[in-house]
């Protein structure tokens, strides 16, 4: 059967793109139904309608507070039966009852290594603590911000002229690859949460190196 897939998305997307095209290009039993931002200046709005997606907008401003607007949220969500809900760039938190109405199917992306450096500026904040590497992590939704079972990470190395753009640069290129395998994994029925932790029923790495990151390591990105 195939799986629904809706994004979430409050800016131009690119996680967003990078899922589309390679639910496309790959040919995962699934298929991306809508694309909802709470913004409707969202660019990625453009990328979804050009690409037969439907596309909705639930703006934050027009709601009183966050339990309202999640409600609204919620609701337009399951007028798309979504199997999965993807938050890609996704710049609202959602309060702990959207997660429980979505849970065990609502994934998020995040630019560090969780549990390190969680809410907003990551990368500088990475820099600013002398970290040697940064990466991203692909995770369940729980209601505790930008915590549960992870997915898969990415890890960079920290690179001695970085600043917190170029970083967040090379970081972001390798979130275009271990999201869109995460989502895969899950439309394909291949994870599996175990004592709390997510597994790959076939065993696949779910850690994705980018060269360089450990000495004589070339090769280490792992399966694709």
């Amino acid at each position: 059967m195939t799986q629904r897939i809706a994004i979430l998305i409050s800016g131009r997307g690119s996680n967003m793109e990078a899922i589309v095209r390679a639910c496309a290009a790959e040919r995962w039993p699934a298929q991306v139904v809508a694309v909802v931002a709470n913004r409707p200046d969202a660019g990625g709005l453009d990328f979804a309608a050009e690409h037969g997606i439907a596309t909705a907008v639930v703006d934050h401003k027009a709601h009183p507070h966050r339990e309202a607007f999640d409600a609204t949220l919620a609701d337009v969500l399951d007028g798309f039966a979504p199997d999965v809900v993807v938050l890609a760039g996704f710049m609202r938190i959602l309060g702990a009852a959207f997660v429980r109405r979505f849970e065990g199917r609502l994934l998020n992306i995040h630019p560090s290594l969780l549990p390190a450096f969680p809410g907003l500026h990551t990368h500088r904040r990475a820099l600013e603590a002398g970290c040697k590497a940064a990466g991203a992590t692909v995770h369940f939704v729980t209601p505790e911000l930008d915590h549960g079972p992870i997915v898969m990470q990415s890890v960079v190395p920290v690179r001695a002229d970085d600043d917190e753009h170029t970083l967040a640069a090379r970081v972001l290129a390798t979130e275009h690859l271990i999201y869109p395998r995460s989502v895969r994994w899950y439309v394909e029925g291949r994870l599996r949460l175990v004592g709390g932790r997510v597994e790959q029923a076939q065993g696949a790495s779910q850690l994705l190196l980018e060269r360089g990151t450990v000495p004589g390591a070339a090769g280490d990105e792992g399966p694709t």
